[in-house]
């Protein structure tokens, strides 16, 4: 079925989230990488925590959070003015070369950010990027005080753009997010660009493409 919407993931989807470490990190000694991979693995841990004890914190204090016990973990030595500047970053991380391409083409249907972050996370990110034209809607899980794969947050997509689920394409490069989606009813998009295994959690995406300028054009 041709959709007739169709909404992005954000972080590690449109924005390269490691971007910020790389470039807001260079004054700390250590791996940068590895600093990196564990803030993101510790940043999702915690949404899905929250979300399972009902105890909501907004995506940018749960970022902060994450990133002290990442450190702490590592034992790195950081000021708290280099964790500041890198709490900054995160509000500009860099697009994916891919996304211009592909959003320039994608001229056939309504475009929407589903994201966990925060209004102000979502609208700096895509402000930084300069890609405010391409989306109509920007679409954080603020609005019901959970997170992603939780239903109440897939929910608010055909709620805002006022179109069935069923009709909307949800494209996400995290293999979780994906299957969240597709268990909802949206048609999903996996954009797998680093040939990744699939999780098998039962709910596998309607495609997987390599990049997103590998989207067909509704």
């Amino acid at each position: 079925m041709k959709p007739k919407a169709v909404i992005f993931d954000a972080y590690g989807t449109l924005f390269d989230v490691h971007s910020v470490v790389l470039r807001a990190g260079r004054a700390i000694t250590g791996n940068l990488q590895v600093l990196s991979d564990l803030w993101r693995r510790r940043q999702l841990e915690r949404t899905w925590l929250l979300s399972l004890m009902e105890r909501y914190e907004d995506f940018g204090r749960v970022t902060e959070f994450a990133l002290r016990a990442s450190i702490k973990e590592l034992n790195l030595e950081v000021s708290d003015g280099q964790i500041e500047r890198l709490i900054e970053a995160y509000l500009s991380p860099d697009s994916f070369p891919d996304v211009g391409p592909a959003l320039e083409r994608l001229t056939g249907a309504p475009l929407a950010i589903l994201s966990n972050g925060t209004p102000r996370m979502i609208e700096a990110a895509v402000s930084h990027n300069q890609l405010t034209p391409f989306f109509g809607e920007l679409i954080s899980a603020d609005q019901v005080k959970t997170y992603k794969p939780s239903p109440r947050v897939y929910a608010l997509g055909p709620a805002t753009l006022n179109i069935p689920t069923a009709d909307i394409l949800f494209v996400s490069s995290n293999a979780w997010d994906a299957a969240g989606a597709k268990a909802f009813g949206y048609q999903v998009c996996w954009c797998n660009r680093s040939g990744a295994a699939a999780d098998d959690l039962g709910f596998a995406p309607d495609f997987t493409v390599t990049g997103l300028d590998r989207l067909p054009n509704p």
